[in-house]
């Protein structure tokens, strides 16, 4: 799956990841005020269903929607996107610009490197 979500969309995942699963009621009141409509919810929804993001199961008149990628999975999806875009796929490139932006002393690049030699090894 190598789709993006537009910025409603993801406010939609981030209230169906923090559901699990639900029925669009539950998932309409996890979104932070102001909410949207309830029946813009509802488009959204289906719209990430038709996206291959959401699922659903059928009880009666209501569906219970659940997502199709975790969240790990499409943050590493967006990341590995970006990183290919805007840094020609340079880990150094895309290390250096986090630094500079971040404004990184040497105490932090040395705490990141504990954490890199640390997920290497696990």
């Amino acid at each position: 799956m190598k789709k993006e979500l537009t910025r409603a969309e993801e406010q939609i995942m981030q209230a169906i990841w923090s559901v699990g699963k639900g029925f669009a009621k539950d998932i309409h009141e996890q979104l932070e005020e102001p909410r949207p409509a309830y029946n813009t919810v509802l488009t959204v929804i289906r719209v990430l269903v038709h996206k291959g993001f959401v699922d659903y199961k059928t009880y009666g008149k209501s569906n219970e929607y659940y997502p199709m990628i975790t969240k790990e999975a499409y943050s590493a999806q967006r990341f590995q996107s970006l990183k290919e875009n805007y840094f020609g796929n340079s880990n150094a490139k895309l290390l250096s610009f986090f630094m500079k932006e971040n404004n990184l002393d040497l105490k932090d690049v040395n705490e990141l490197l504990e954490i890199i030699k640390k997920e290497r090894h696990d």
